[in-house]
């Protein structure tokens, strides 16, 4: 499943069963499911391509680092009152970003050394 696909991503999924589709098909889709939220838009990758969520409902990113895999968390609400005691007690709103390095990564970095 592409749950954090790019529309390049989708484009070379999709071309599987629909070979001649292009690249503008999928931008004009994505942003039309996008504005009807029926999609919603993700982390972007490293060099700046837009990234879309299978997963409309509120939640939490963890970001790897090294691969810039994305990955769904829910985190914020068990960690709310930590945040806020830190922040002077400041209303906090929106959802969080983590990054770090995925179990993979950690992984092949240990196979490597």
């Amino acid at each position: 499943m592409l749950g954090h696909a790019t529309n390049y991503d989708l484009l070379l999924a999709l071309r599987r069963s629909f070979p001649e589709l292009s690249i503008t098909t999928i931008h004009r889709a994505t942003k039309r499911l996008a504005l009807r939220g029926i999609i919603a838009i993700a982390l972007p990758t490293k060099d700046g391509s837009m990234r879309y969520d299978a997963n409309i409902t509120p939640h939490d990113h963890f970001e790897c680092s090294l691969c810039g895999k994305v990955y769904d968390i829910n985190i914020k609400d068990k960690i709310i009152t930590t945040l806020q005691s830190y922040m002077n007690n400041y209303d906090i709103s929106g959802r969080l970003i983590i990054n770090g390095v995925c179990k993979e990564c950690i992984h092949k970095n240990k196979e490597n050394t």
